[in-house]
């Protein structure tokens, strides 16, 4: 129970973070680029890869703790990070045809589903 609690407190601190940095780094792209999304993602890809570094080395943490900051706080700041995490993780380990796929599919798939829902959207609110 107490790692649930922690990953719901962390997730709402992420969700939190992500609002407030985002809405300051898109004031300097100016609404023409997405700069508030890009910069809350790559903040999020070099946290996961730093802490899931430093969490798998000498540093002792205690696992509900770790994933509370890895699933919780960084879910709740941007689920790009697990992506680039997970994606980093098989060119890692060789697996390069598995990473390229999860690029392929990650982005091509959640374009279409996102096109999906906003046609389905607009459908059903006209």
């Amino acid at each position: 129970m107490l790692q649930i609690t922690l990953i719901f407190l962390a997730g709402g601190l992420g969700c939190l973070l992500r609002y407030g940095i985002a809405g300051w780094a898109q004031r300097f792209g100016n609404g023409v680029f997405p700069t508030g999304t890009l910069a809350v993602n790559i903040i999020g890809c070099v946290a996961i890869g730093f802490l899931a570094a430093l969490f798998s080395g000498p540093t002792i943490i205690r696992e509900e703790y770790r994933v509370a900051i890895l699933v919780g706080l960084l879910g709740g700041f941007t689920t790009f990070s697990t992506f680039g995490h997970e994606t980093l993780s098989l060119t890692n380990d060789g697996r390069f045809a598995m990473a390229g796929l999860n690029l392929l599919l990650s982005n091509s798939l959640g374009l279409g589903a996102a096109w999906l829902g906003a046609r389905i959207g607009s459908t059903l609110s006209s």
